[in-house]
């Protein structure tokens, strides 16, 4: 019995709300259209016209879309338009006649390929760069006292790298060790820390040559010994400390050259003394020595020579040849 109640009232409601809404044209638009997809039945009587004046006549309920005329003209479909694009030609067009220079070209790195016929494949590729000529060499003064040293420097690490590169290929055991011997390399290239000692330490060209002259000396005397990656450093420090008290009237202390070549002042010391009892304590060279160490160091590097003039000269006056005082003058 109250289920029937609660249906009839149920039904009363709808159908009061029904009635409301069919008083009303744009009420029973809600009614009967759905509001997922505004779709209006075709039973659906047709909106009144608004007559008010300052209103669109065309506009419905808020949120419900505008009901048009039929007579009313389509509205434009807006569609994007694409730009027709030119085709890509297939075929490079040739220059005109006068673009074409009657001048001679200019030799290139890049080799034209000659003309072959259709049925052979023409190669594109193209040919290596030829090397760079060779910058002139730098002249260097035939005395070895005049040689300035930032020229020395790097010619004697030329040479000390040579070395060094077919010294490495050697084993190294534990009987080849000696107190010359790192651990490792150190960080520092040979040009460098040559560079750096001559700098901080003024080292002088005839120190310099006798640095290598030493190298010759101990290993005939010492065959135990040989310059690689874990020796050269040691040994210039210790060979530049050892020159420069035979060679010069004054040098610095050895806790000096031990800031400057980077080690223990103890340890220069020991490598010193080493040094000293391994050459026989002979550290002062004849100076034709290092005149012919100086000619064949210069004449093994590449991009140095030695001047041709002043070599000359002294093979005149070696000579005997007389020279007029007022010639010397000019």
């Amino acid at each position: 019995m109250l289920a029937g109640m609660r249906r009839r009232s149920a039904s009363t409601t709808l159908a009061e709300m029904r009635s409301v809404y069919s008083r009303s044209p744009r009420l029973s638009a809600h009614l009967t259209r759905d509001a997922s997809t505004q779709y209006s039945s075709p039973e659906t009587p047709e909106l009144e016209r608004s007559s008010v004046t300052g209103k669109r006549k065309d506009r419905a309920v808020e949120g419900d879309e505008v009901m048009r005329d039929e007579s009313s003209p389509p509205r434009p479909q807006l569609t994007p338009q694409i730009p027709a694009v030119a085709p890509v030609p297939t075929k490079i067009a040739e220059p005109p006649p006068h673009a074409v220079s009657n001048a001679p070209i200019a030799s290139s790195s890049t080799s034209i390929p000659p003309a072959t016929s259709g049925a052979q494949s023409v190669d594109t590729t193209q040919s290596k760069k030829p090397r760079p000529l060779d910058a002139e060499a730098k002249i260097v003064p035939a005395s070895y006292e005049d040689c300035p040293t930032s020229d020395l420097v790097p010619i004697i690490a030329s040479m000390l790298m040579e070395l060094i590169r077919h010294n490495d290929d050697m084993p190294v055991t534990n009987t080849g060790l000696t107190r010359f011997h790192s651990r490792a390399p150190p960080g520092i290239s040979v040009r460098d820390y040559l560079q750096r000692l001559a700098h901080h330490a003024t080292l002088s060209p005839p120190i310099l040559l006798s640095m290598v002259y030493y190298i010759d000396r101990l290993c005939s005397l010492w065959p135990k010994f040989t310059i690689n990656s874990l020796t050269v450093h040691r040994y210039l420090i210790t060979s530049a400390t050892v020159a420069s008290k035979g060679l010069s009237d004054s040098f610095w202390t050895n806790s000096t050259y031990a800031r400057v070549g980077g080690v223990s002042l103890k340890e220069l010391a020991l490598l010193e003394l080493e040094f000293l009892w391994r050459i026989e304590w002979r550290i002062v060279p004849n100076p034709e020595v290092l005149v012919d160490y100086y000619k064949s160091l210069v004449q093994n590097c590449e991009g140095y020579e030695i001047s041709q003039s002043t070599t000359t000269a002294n093979a005149n006056n070696d000579s005997g040849e007389v020279v007029d005082d007022t010639e010397m003058s000019k």
